[in-house]
């Protein structure tokens, strides 16, 4: 009975390395998932803080976006169910005008409109980009009509919402090509 030698394993296949504190082309850096593929996502076993983080960091987008889209939503609806009330905010045209009516009835289905593309995650960061225009628009005229108030300050709110959305390019529940 001859026996036959063992053949030597075959060496280990050559790998791309990274360089040190850099992650090699799609591979992801410890903690997160590849790139393109989504939001950050917690090892297994890692403390309660760093789930915590990442969860927020997944989610938060997604809750902006909805809030966002509220806050549009429900100027938008009350604009085009009473147009009446808006006309005195619509600058240099008489609120008694058919044209402060015409421009507040456009500027709610606009409103409107955005509202529907960010619940939906239809086109999220130009829908945010839009309504960060729209805020500052709004924020423009009610500060020259009226000065510095409590509803300018509002609405510097909702456009620093507004532009940290456009900002974000991965966010769950959105429509990707």
């Amino acid at each position: 009975m001859s026996r036959t030698p063992a053949r030597p394993p075959a060496p280990p296949a050559r790998t791309r390395q990274a360089a040190p504190g850099k992650t090699a082309p799609g591979k992801a850096a410890p903690g997160k998932t590849a790139p393109g593929k989504g939001a950050a996502v917690a090892r297994p076993g890692a403390p309660l803080s760093e789930q915590a983080a990442a969860f927020a960091s997944e989610w938060s987008p997604v809750a902006g976006r909805i809030l966002l889209a509220l806050v549009l939503a429900w100027f938008g609806y009350h604009e085009l169910v009473q147009p009446g009330l808006w006309t005195g905010y619509v600058p240099v045209v008489a609120a008694t005008s058919s044209l402060a009516a015409a421009a507040v009835l456009a500027h709610g289905w606009v409103l409107l409109m955005l509202a529907v593309a960010l619940a939906a995650g239809i086109a999220t960061r130009l829908a945010a980009l839009l309504a960060a225009v729209v805020m500052l628009e709004i924020i423009i005229s009610l500060t020259v009509t009226a000065g510095l108030s409590d509803l300018t300050l509002r609405d510097v709110g909702v456009f620093g919402l507004a532009v940290c959305l456009a900002g974000i390019s991965n966010q769950r529940f959105a429509l990707r090509r």
